[in-house]
C-alpha cells in the first residue's frame, strides 16, 4: 500500500466513524461536518486536487435534490400538504380506517414528494387528531414511520438515496416505478397488519374519532403550486420521449413554481436544506478520492458482485446491516463503484429498495425516522429504541424478503437486465 493510499483510507475511516457515531468524543461535529471535513482533508493531503473534488461532485443528483426541495417548499408554504391532512381527516372513522388512510397517503405521498418532508409535515397533525381522540399515538407515528420507507421506495424522487442510485444509473422514472411498485404496494398492506396485530387493544376500540378544527387552506395557491407539481410528475415519465433528464426537469418545476407561486422565494429558498446539499457533495468526495488512490479497484477486482441471486443476496444484507452503521445515503455513496461495474439493473433496483427498506429495522436506520421521532419528542411523545424495534424490525424482515423475491422473479422472467 503506497503512502497516499494510506493516507485516503485513514481520512475515509475518521469520516465514516464521524458519520456513524454522529459526534465523537471531545469534538463538536455531526455527520454533514464529518463529511465535509473529509472531503477538506482529502484536498489538503494532496488526494485530490481543488478541480478534482469539484468534478467529484455529481451535479446531477445535487441539481435533482435542489429541485425538489424547492418544489416541496412552495407546496408546503402553500398549504398542499395541510389539504392532503385535511382529506385524509375527512375520511377516518375510526382508529383503524385511521391506521390504513395514513398508511397509505404517508406512502404514496413519500414517492413523490420525498419521505422526509411528508413525516416533517404529517407528524404533528397526526398528533393532534389523537390528542382531540384522546388515543395512543404511538402507533399511528410508526406507521408513519414504516410507510413513508417503504413507499418512497418505489420511485426516483422517493429520498435522497434513491436520486443518487437513478442518476448513476440511468434507469427510466417509469422503470423504476414499474418494478419496485410491487414490492412498495405489498409491503404497505404489510405494516398495516403489523401495527394491527401488535397494538390489537388500540384497535380493538370502535368508537368515532373526534377531529381538532384546522386552519382554511388557499385553494387558488394550491391550484397553481399543485399545476406545476403535476407537470414535473408527468415530465418525469416522459423525460426520455421528450429528451430532458429528469435533474433538468426538476430545475424547471423549480423555477416554474418560484413564478407562478404564491410563497415569497426568499421564504422558499430559506427553507432548502442546504445542510443535507453539502453532506451530498462532501460524500461524493470523499468516495471519489478514495476510488482515485486505486483501493476501490483492488477491491472490486477482489470481491465483484455477480448479477445474479448471489449479488442480490449480498446487497440485501450488506444493506441491512450497514444502513443501522451509517445509515442509507452514506452507504448508498459508498455503493455506487461497486454497481457501476456490474451494470446491472437488477443490483441498481436491489440496492434502492433495500437499502429505502432496511432503514425500518431501527431508529437510526434512516432520516426520515430521526425527524419523526424528534418531532413528535418535542410535542411531549416519546417513541423508545426497543418500542419502534419491535414494529420496525418485523417489518424488515418481511419486506426485505418480498424485494428480494419480487425482483428475481422479474429478472429471471427477462423484465430486469
Amino acid at each position: 500500500m503506497s503512502d497516499i493510499q494510506l493516507i485516503a483510507l485513514i481520512i475515509f475511516g475518521i469520516t465514516y466513524l464521524g458519520i456513524i457515531f454522529t459526534r465523537l468524543p471531545g469534538v463538536n461535529i455531526d455527520r454533514p461536518s464529518a463529511a465535509y471535513c473529509g472531503a477538506i482533508a482529502m484536498v489538503l493531503s494532496g488526494v485530490l486536487t481543488p478541480q478534482e473534488a469539484i468534478a467529484a461532485i455529481d451535479v446531477n443528483t445535487i441539481f435533482l435534490l435542489l429541485g425538489m426541495m424547492i418544489i416541496i417548499a412552495t407546496l408546503q408554504l402553500d398549504g398542499f400538504f395541510q389539504l392532503i391532512a385535511r382529506k385524509t381527516i375527512a375520511y377516518s372513522k375510526n382508529r383503524f380506517r385511521f391506521l390504513t388512510l395514513i398508511v397509505l397517503v404517508t406512502g404514496l405521498s413519500s414517492a413523490f414528494l420525498v419521505n422526509d418532508a411528508v413525516v416533517l409535515m404529517f407528524t404533528p397533525v397526526i398528533i393532534q387528531i389523537c390528542r382531540s381522540s384522546r388515543l395512543n399515538p404511538i402507533p399511528y407515528l410508526i406507521a408513519e414511520i414504516l410507510s413513508s420507507n417503504v413507499g418512497s421506495a418505489m420511485t426516483i424522487t422517493g429520498n435522497p438515496q434513491n436520486m443518487l442510485i437513478g442518476i448513476a444509473s440511468g434507469i427510466s422514472y417509469a422503470e423504476f416505478i414499474i418494478r419496485l411498485l410491487p414490492v412498495s404496494l405489498i409491503g404497505l398492506f404489510l405494516i398495516i397488519g403489523v401495527i394491527r396485530l401488535l397494538y390489537r387493544k388500540e384497535f380493538g376500540n370502535k368508537d368515532c374519532l373526534v377531529f381538532p378544527a384546522s386552519e382554511p387552506v388557499k385553494p387558488a395557491n394550491i391550484l397553481r403550486s399543485g399545476s406545476v407539481f403535476a407537470l414535473v410528475v408527468t415530465g418525469f415519465f416522459l423525460g426520455k420521449q421528450v429528451h430532458l433528464s429528469i435533474p433538468l426537469i426538476a430545475l424547471t418545476g423549480s423555477a416554474l413554481i418560484l413564478l407562478l407561486g404564491k410563497a415569497k422565494p426568499s421564504e422558499i429558498i430559506h427553507k432548502v436544506d442546504w445542510v443535507l446539499l453539502l453532506f451530498f457533495a462532501s460524500l461524493f468526495i470523499v468516495v471519489a478520492a478514495v476510488e482515485r488512490t486505486g483501493l476501490l479497484t483492488n477491491l472490486l477486482q477482489g470481491n465483484p458482485i455477480s448479477p445474479d441471486m448471489r449479488g442480490l443476496c449480498l446487497v440485501h444484507g450488506t444493506s441491512l446491516f450497514m444502513s443501522q452503521i451509517v445509515s442509507n445515503v452514506p452507504f448508498a455513496v459508498l455503493m455506487l463503484p461497486f454497481l457501476k461495474a456490474t451494470g446491472s439493473n437488477m443490483l441498481w433496483l436491489g440496492l434502492a429498495s433495500a437499502s429505502t427498506l432496511a432503514g425500518n429495522a431501527t431508529i437510526i436506520g434512516a432520516m426520515a425516522n430521526l425527524i419523526v421521532i424528534e418531532s413528535a419528542e418535542k410535542d411531549g411523545v416519546k417513541i423508545s429504541f426497543m418500542e419502534f424495534f419491535k414494529c420496525g424490525i418485523l417489518v424488515t424482515l418481511l419486506t426485505m424478503p418480498l424485494s428480494l423475491g419480487l425482483l428475481y422473479l422479474q429478472y429471471i422472467l427477462g423484465w430486469i437486465a
